[in-house]
């Protein structure tokens, strides 16, 4: 992890955030932090290199992790006794009445006390239920209690959890009314005079969103309110039920339930957002003065709750004590033994959460400052941060959207891929909380709707909707979080976004960004994130063509010609590149490439193509192409080649479903097991092998235009002023098929020869020693790659780096063949080094800081084939000349 990001290797203040942000003291535990990371969290640091004797071997961070509102780090000691007592006990069902099950029940026993002392209260006041995890809790919080069908209310706050939202479903097949309220509005709803039967509130103690805190003492107040209504009975429990959702408040900050008067009814936590480990294990508190008055009525009972039960009438008894009665089954009891180790390395590093509340506050408030602080030149911030405002509690959880000097806003999804290169682990989109977010992000439940009938989901990468941003960034800290992930993390912003101005193609004039290289405007098209591909272009004739060249000199010299130097088809999606041997004619059909993109793998299970961003060696797999045979050669190291027909009918064929960017599209399966088998051992993965039969050939070896075309006509994305807002082009999907964006990528070598130059350059301000990457054409995956014509072939100039983002149109001759639909939205993918599946930094990240068209980072260009199937035979190969329009 680079320590500072500016070329001259040192840090990029003193800013404003340095200043202010100095005076600002953060904890690290009397100076034990660093060696508690070092030592409990190697994970963080890259491996310790062999040192001479006597020498120094610190090892340089690799990861600054901000996201420990996901999860938090596990301890190193946590696990090794943790695996130490696995390997020396003998851990048992409890069921059992043998030794080792006597030593896990002791051992789960002890653990349920242990963790009730962590969270300030004991067995007197409070019963511990072992759930699978928070949600669990949550859901058995709902079903427990006695909701009243007849004027209850289930309440939530607007800042709840999606678990706690989904409690609505339940109150509402129980007949029980739902309210979501803002928190400030829960008295009134929950007085005595607007209640009418049982009813239960939620609410977060901390809201995952933006780390805003709520009381504790919720409960106590409405209990109070009630005291003092007339018929109060001290003996029954009041009509209002609290269940406060603690999964991210109790990771960082004391429960003290103790010190409440009249505590909540039920308390849900997640284990691993306090200790890292274990996954899979939450708890669910319940008040003890509760239980005499929950709904214990189920509808499912298993193994462990009941006292006796026969199995051919309706009679069973359940267990006394509310923990055998609500832990279905058997509890998991290697996991809960595991608490114990969590809870000594935790005593051992921090003392106690009140230790680790105090730090987390600290390194608070200096991510504040510094954040505030960060300002482009003209002193407009760097980061919107939603929250943290004077006068209102917040955690350690800063949810933000970063916007460039003019204001607008940066893509999340763009922040969120560099800071994957630069080692820094954050979240992004609305973190499963929509309330806050809708709140926040200022969206509407009409806005919502809209967005997700026109397919946008949660994680894809849809950030930016007519500027405005569908979700946002998110960092959070731990007990283990420093001030140097801090500092870093804003030197990460400064670096890449401080002074960052956006192109905007419907601005007037050029705009110089920070590649030092003006890329014109384009005064006919707007913005290209929202350029739309035509439907139905409209082919160039010879006589406009040439009307149009001859109409004035500046028009001629729109007109350049190029020389393609490679064509490369993809006839598996994500997988290496087949580059057309020199000199060989090949096909341009209505869909792009002949076979470009003809087969999809696809998860057992799954209707979405794997990718090679989260399957890397998808790269390893090359393929190849045997034109006179018709048939598809598949390589893999270590294993025999795979030929597969390209022929449909040779091919046993099931139809299915797929979703490509959102879109859903029928496609054929292949039905072969060794096809299935040869795949899933290469990617170590259950996996299988689809097709568009369309994009394949016919036994008589041209483009198979007759078999029946099963995907939708048109893709349904609403109003064309819902797909010009959201930038989701018009054009058919079956028209793309399983390409992402557009049917073919072109390049040119004068670009990717601009971009080496800077990849080398950034790499020896870095490290004068490191090694300089090579970083050709190849890398960005096009279909074809373009150069300036020979000077004895062309009669024009010779093009200039990334002049192919002014083009409107590629030619063959007279003819229009492509229309040019926009720049290509590059991610992390073209990071991957295509021959050894490993992960670069370079190009992706050089392209960010250089090379960015409305926030979104680009290189290359989308061609869409003009060409419908009734036009004649078009061919191009290596050497072509073709004509390009601007």
């Amino acid at each position: 992890m680079p320590s500072h990001y500016n070329t001259s290797g040192g840090r990029l203040g003193p800013s404003a955030s340095d200043l202010r942000a100095a005076s600002l003291q953060v904890d690290d535990y009397n100076g034990r932090l660093d060696s508690i990371r070092r030592t409990e969290h190697p994970q963080l640091f890259e491996p310790a290199p062999t040192s001479p004797k006597g020498s120094s071997n610190t090892t340089k961070l690799q990861t600054v992790f901000l996201d420990h509102t996901g999860s938090t780090l596990y301890a190193a000691s946590h696990i090794r006794a943790h695996a130490e007592e696995m390997l020396s006990q003998i851990p048992a069902n409890p069921h059992s009445r043998h030794t080792a099950s006597q030593w896990t029940q002791a051992k789960i026993d002890h653990a349920r006390d242990r963790l009730l002392a962590f969270f300030g209260t004991s067995a007197r006041d409070y019963a511990l239920v072992f759930t699978a995890n928070a949600t669990a809790a949550i859901r058995m919080a709902g079903e427990l209690t006695p909701m009243d069908p007849k004027g209850g209310v289930y309440c939530y706050t607007q800042e709840s959890h999606t678990s706690v939202v989904g409690l609505r479903n339940m109150a509402a097949e129980r007949g029980v009314s739902v309210q979501p309220a803002v928190f400030s509005k829960i008295y009134d709803i929950a007085a005595p005079n607007s209640t009418r039967a049982c009813s239960l509130l939620a609410y977060p103690a901390q809201c995952n969103f933006s780390g805003e805190r709520f009381p504790l003492d919720v409960a106590d107040k409405i209990h109070g309110m009630y005291a003092q209504a007339p018929g109060y009975d001290a003996q029954a429990h009041i009509p209002w039920w609290v269940l406060v959702d603690a999964a991210a408040y109790a990771a960082t900050s004391p429960l003290a339930l103790d010190t409440l008067r009249n505590g909540p009814d039920f308390v849900a936590v997640s284990m691993y957002k306090i200790f890292g480990a274990p996954t899979g294990l939450g708890v669910l508190l319940i008040k003890r003065s509760s239980i005499p008055f929950l709904n214990t009525k189920r509808r499912f009972f298993g193994g462990g709750t009941v006292a006796g039960l026969v199995y051919d009438r309706q009679w069973q008894t359940f267990r006394h004590d509310i923990e055998s009665r609500m832990e279905d089954g058997t509890v998991n009891f290697q996991d809960i033994a595991s608490l114990h180790h969590a809870l000594d390395a935790h005593g051992r590093n921090y003392g106690s959460i009140h230790t680790v509340s105090l730090h987390v506050n600290s390194v608070s408030r200096y991510a504040e400052y510094a954040m505030n602080a960060l300002c482009h030149s003209n002193g407009s911030p760097v980061c919107l941060v939603y929250g943290h405002s004077e006068g209102t509690s917040y955690g350690p959880t800063m949810a933000f959207n970063v916007k460039d000097a003019q204001d607008c806003f940066v893509g999340y999804v763009e922040v969120e891929r560099l800071a994957v290169m630069a080692g820094i682990a954050l979240r992004t989109g609305r973190f499963c909380n929509p309330g806050s977010s809708q709140k926040w992000l200022n969206l509407d439940a009409d806005e919502v709707v809209k967005y997700s009938s026109l397919g946008i989901v949660c994680g894809d990468d849809h950030d930016l909707v007519g500027g405005k941003p569908l979700g946002a960034l998110r960092i959070s800290f731990g007990a283990m979080t420093s001030k140097m992930d801090i500092d870093l993390f804003c030197d990460f912003l400064a670096h890449h976004f401080k002074d960052y101005m956006l192109f905007d193609g419907s601005s007037a004039g050029s705009v110089a960004n920070k590649t030092g290289i003006e890329v014109p405007q384009q005064s006919d098209k707007t913005n290209y994130a929202l350029t739309q591909r035509s439907c139905s272009p409209t082919p160039v004739t010879p006589s406009t063509l040439h009307s149009a060249r001859t109409m004035d000199d500046s028009q001629e010299n729109d007109d350049v010609q190029v020389e393609i130097d490679q064509i490369v088809v993809y006839p598996v999606k994500s997988c290496h590149g087949w580059s057309v041997p020199a000199g060989m004619d090949w096909a341009i059909t209505r869909f792009g490439l002949l076979f470009d993109r003809s087969f999809i793998i696809m998860r057992e299970n799954s209707t979405v193509p794997m990718q090679q961003k989260r399957y890397p060696n998808m790269a390893l797999i090359r393929p190849s192409i045997d034109v006179e045979r018709s048939v598809l050669v598949l390589e893999f190291p270590g294993q025999q080649p795979l030929a597969i027909s390209l022929l449909p009918e040779n091919l046993a064929l099931q139809g299915t479903e797929s979703r490509v960017c959102g879109d859903v599209m029928q496609v054929s399966r292949i039905l072969s097991d060794e096809i299935s088998s040869w795949l899933s051992s290469a990617l170590l993965v259950s996996c299988y092998l689809a097709c568009d039969q369309r994009l394949l050939r016919d036994s008589a070896g041209s483009e198979n235009s007759e078999l029946t075309d099963t995907s939708s006509d048109t893709m349904t994305f609403g109003s064309s002023d819902d797909v010009q807002e959201i930038g989701i082009s018009c054009t058919r999907r079956h028209n793309i098929s399983f390409a992402n964006e557009s049917q073919i990528l072109l390049v040119t070598q004068e670009s990717a020869k601009q971009v080496e130059e800077w990849v080398a350059e950034e790499s020896l301000c870095e490290n004068p020693s490191s090694e300089i990457v090579s970083v050709g054409p190849m890398q960005y995956r096009p279909n074809i790659i373009v150069k300036s014509a020979a000077a004895s072939k062309a009669t024009t100039r010779a093009i200039e780096p990334f002049e192919e983002l002014r083009w409107e149109s590629v030619n063959i001759g007279f003819e229009q063949i492509f229309n040019v639909s926009g720049p290509c939205r590059r991610c992390q993918m073209i990071s991957i080094d295509q021959s050894s599946a490993k992960t670069l930094k370079a190009p992706y990240s050089t392209l960010a800081r250089r090379m960015r068209v409305d926030g979104k980072v680009v290189f290359g260009i989308y061609l869409d084939s003009v060409l419908d199937e009734n036009h004649e035979l078009v061919t191009i190969k290596s050497g072509k000349l073709l004509w390009v329009s601007m």
